[in-house]
């Protein structure tokens, strides 16, 4: 651990080594924080037209406390001030490059980039973590040093970081260009053009039914519907609307963040990066499609159909989250 440094280099006057206890003697933030894989949900989305990824159904996403320094705190030691979108040498992106080896790189690093001006802002929290809920890092999640980038698809937060390089362009990285874009849905594989698209980065917003499972039984009466909201750029969860009859009708669910608190969208009180919780107790009388929708403070809100928003690669499958119960022992 002695030995371990990240080389800073690029577009900047005075390339630096950072040793670990030099980025320890940085001021230390805490970040509650959700990573969202741009696959969430993509096993849903398969069901419509087959797409080309891991098949994850609702849970590839986690939330933590990250520990560590702030990456504009970094930038500032080799010269490079807050609120910066242009070094003097012409670096406008600020690229993660990690120790791991992956053969879409033809057996290079994993690596990704963001724009310089997010990277120098304080109040965009993107971190050098080298803590997870008050714990080091494991293995698994990084261990020594990982960047968390808030609210930005996990793809972006690069773990058992390497180096960090300040560039003219955004990455050229397979994951940054030949990956994790949005296409509509009338580009498949045999038409497509990775170079009319920008990588993805904020993820939209995005809610998802825990307590139930679909086609489920349960006995009919009250029954709780809960689960997570969460939606990127440090935008707020105003609402979560959940319906019992398949979107015909809605309730408002509660929402909370700390459990007998209410919460507040963008409120000083809240964490902006962090997932929402919402519940609601509603009587189920009969077989049913239960629905939840969030809708974010910007008033984006998920879309209803998931075919309308299929893509190849799928990603960012937001769509209404449906889930099916059977009372009793009918059949739907």
């Amino acid at each position: 651990m002695e030995r371990y440094c990240v080389d800073i280099t690029g577009l900047i006057e005075s390339p630096k080594k950072m040793y670990m206890r030099d980025i320890r003697m940085l001021p230390k933030y805490n970040v509650t924080a959700t990573l969202q894989c741009a696959g969430n949900r993509r096993t849903a989305m398969s069901k419509t037209r087959k797409v080309r990824g891991v098949g994850w159904d609702v849970s590839a996403l986690g939330n933590a406390v990250w520990g560590g320094a702030k990456l504009a705190d970094v930038l500032q030691l080799i010269g490079i001030p807050n609120l910066t979108s242009s070094t003097q040498s012409g670096g406008k992106h600020v690229e993660f490059v990690s120790i791991d080896k992956c053969k879409e790189e033809n057996g290079g690093p994993y690596k990704a980039s963001i724009p310089l001006s997010q990277a120098t802002n304080p109040e965009a929290d993107v971190l050098l973590a080298y803590e997870m809920n008050g714990e080091p890092l494991n293995r698994d999640h990084g261990y020594p040093l990982r960047v968390i980038v808030p609210g930005v698809i996990g793809a972006r937060s690069v773990k058992w970081l390497d180096s960090i390089n300040i560039i003219a362009e955004e990455c050229q990285g397979f994951f940054m260009q030949k990956d994790y874009k949005m296409f509509p849905p009338s580009v498949d594989w045999d038409n497509i053009n990775w170079s009319t698209r920008k990588p993805q980065m904020d993820f939209p917003v995005q809610s998802v039914i825990c307590s139930l499972e679909d086609v489920q039984s349960i006995k009919p009466g009250k029954v709780t519907v809960s689960g997570y909201a969460v939606s990127g750029g440090g935008r707020g969860i105003e609402r979560v609307d959940v319906s019992i009859d398949g979107g015909r009708t809605w309730v408002e669910a509660s929402r909370f963040q700390k459990t007998g608190i209410p919460y507040v969208a963008d409120d000083i009180s809240s964490d902006k990066w962090a997932w929402v919780l919402f519940e609601v107790t509603v009587d189920i009388p009969h077989n049913t499609e239960i629905v939840a929708k969030a809708v974010d403070s910007a008033a984006n809100v998920q879309p209803e159909n998931v075919r309308d928003i299929w893509n190849l690669r799928g990603i960012l499958n937001t769509s209404w989250h449906r889930v099916h119960v059977r009372v009793g022992h009918s059949n739907m």
